[in-house]
């Protein structure tokens, strides 16, 4: 079933997270993912306004988009994107 990863991001280095946005697709890719939101215009429709940078990935299960999180390419991202952001991350299943 397919799967997609929510982020919400909040960009403390923007130097330093564009050097982790482009390291980050082709561990997406490798994985069989794709970016379905990166960071686009969003609008709050209720709660709290939502000033985050939103990312949402699709995969095509749960145990691709955890192949990805801990993927060496992706780990390495992550090294690189250590104290660049502020990232909250969850995998959920589609319908």
């Amino acid at each position: 079933m397919t799967a997609y990863v929510i982020t919400r991001v909040n960009v403390t280095d923007p130097d330093q997270y564009e050097k982790y946005k482009a390291l980050s697709p082709a561990a997406v890719a490798e994985s069989g993912g794709r970016f379905i939101v990166r960071g686009g215009e969003s609008v709050t429709l209720e709660g709290p306004e939502e000033t985050r940078r939103l990312v949402v990935l699709e995969f095509g299960d749960v145990d691709s988009a955890t192949a990805f999180y801990d993927s060496e390419k992706y780990r390495h991202a992550r090294d690189v994107r250590a104290g660049a952001a502020e990232f909250e991350m969850v995998v959920v299943e589609g319908v």
